[in-house]
């Protein structure tokens, strides 16, 4: 199959509102040849990226708008653009290439129409797009209710934050300290020829010069290290785990700080890690055994403490709750199309409601670390704030750690180029049980 055909479609399912990228594009590479995988992600995940700006300027290009039956042929046309914009294809071969594809959809009217939008695109696009930048979603190529948002909670960093989230994201190793200490790792990786450093807050963090295949890594099928960004590596630590503790990972796929726990602590005396989907589990099991590690783990919705929880007590909780994942949509750029602001009241509902189903596990005197992925306060500090003031039991201690700015409540790590994702952290103690 032709990159831009497989790209496009997996894009369709997006804007249809079917689908992400992360479940949409798999089946469609493998349908294109190895050779071409590369190329189709980079169009699938470029094009999503940049979707807000290219959309806007495909407005302008078209005479009127696309019907939601041919959303497969917008995808084509925004991955055409994408294409003359951001890309050194040749204009002729994406020009070509793109239009070509509409006989594979079946519908050979649109040739015309892709040939000559992506024509007009190539001769007067970046004057249009010159005209139109005074407009912030074009400027930022954020949707224009996340680029208010950012804007009125991140008055001085939201330009920033904007861009960081239209840079590639850096790829993070987190060392697995039963094995390496960092300084050891780095030496196998200069020796392997992989240029890194070190992360600025992960004690297990390491940044590397250029992404690579993990199976190039030192000791990467033995254990030794894993992917994972550091913002979430610094969910170990924040827990201040201890031999003996019973720690419950709620939300906890893919699995990554689950691992990271056990990593951390060999003495934890178990960890039972919960999700809602059995199928998201199979990764979570995955990643365990090649770290030949093991926890308890359980598919079902966290809040339904009466159909998993054994009654036996935690001493410490880790609550990663679903969110809008406004502060990792560099590596999720799709995340553009499918939020919308009326999500993010009902997340924060639910990232209200985990807490209190939770609470009640967690013994007096534990800690439970609350967090997410987001950039917006209204999952974050303001979730806490509620909290706190619905349960006389709960006390909020101070993280130990620099990263972010300090909240309210908590503390909110804004993404970095070539550093960490967003994230957010509020570690809460157990002073009394509930009454009554």
């Amino acid at each position: 199959m032709n990159p831009r055909l497989a790209a496009a479609r997996a894009l369709a399912a997006v804007l249809s509102g079917k689908a992400s990228l992360n479940s949409s594009l798999p089946a469609q590479l493998d349908k294109v040849d190895e050779r071409d995988r590369g190329l189709t992600q980079d169009l699938a995940f470029g094009t999503a990226r940049w979707q807000p700006r290219l959309d806007l300027l495909a407005e302008k290009l078209l005479q009127k708008p696309f019907k939601a039956a041919d959303c497969d042929v917008q995808a084509l046309l925004l991955v055409g653009l994408y294409q003359l914009f951001y890309t050194r294809i040749p204009a002729h071969a994406a020009i070509g290439e793109t239009v070509g594809c509409a006989d594979k959809l079946k519908k050979p009217w649109a040739k015309a129409l892709l040939n000559a939008v992506l024509r007009r695109a190539q001769r007067e696009g970046e004057e249009i797009l010159a005209g139109m930048e005074r407009d912030p979603v074009v400027r930022t190529a954020h949707p224009r209710w996340l680029q208010k948002s950012l804007k009125a909670f991140w008055p001085e960093q939201w330009e920033a934050i904007c861009a960081a989230n239209n840079a590639h994201p850096p790829m993070i190793l987190r060392v697995n300290r039963r094995h390496h200490s960092r300084d050891a790792y780095l030496a196998l990786l200069a020796e392997a020829g992989i240029t890194a450093s070190a992360c600025q807050y992960s004690r297990d963090g390491i940044v590397l010069e250029a992404a690579c295949d993990v199976r190039g890594l030192p000791g990467f099928a033995d254990g030794w290290v894993s992917v994972q960004d550091e913002a979430a590596q610094l969910a170990a630590d924040l827990l201040d785990l201890a031999p003996g503790q019973r720690v419950l990972d709620a939300c906890c796929a893919p699995g990554g700080k689950t691992c990271h726990l056990l990593e951390a602590e060999q003495g934890l005396s178990e960890v039972v890690a919960i999700d809602l989907e059995a199928k998201r589990l199979t990764r979570v099991r995955e990643n365990l055994d090649r770290l030949q590690l093991d926890a308890k783990l359980i598919a079902c919705d966290a809040r339904e403490t009466a159909a998993w929880w054994d009654g036996k007590q935690f001493q410490r909780i880790l609550l990663d709750a679903p969110c809008s994942a406004t502060g990792v949509i560099r590596r999720h750029p799709d995340i553009k199309l499918t939020r919308q602001a009326d999500d993010i009241p009902a997340l924060a509902s639910l990232q209200g409601e985990l807490l209190d189903a939770l609470w009640p596990t967690l013994e007096v005197g534990g800690m439970l670390l609350y967090a997410t992925c987001s950039s917006l306060p209204t999952e974050n500090t303001e979730v806490i704030d509620a909290f706190l003031a619905r349960t006389p039991g709960a006390r909020e201690l101070d993280l130990a750690t620099a990263a972010g700015l300090r909240q309210a409540h908590g503390r909110q790590l804004l993404a970095q180029e070539g550093g960490h994702d967003g994230f957010y952290y509020a570690k809460l103690i157990k002073i009394a049980a509930s009454r009554g």
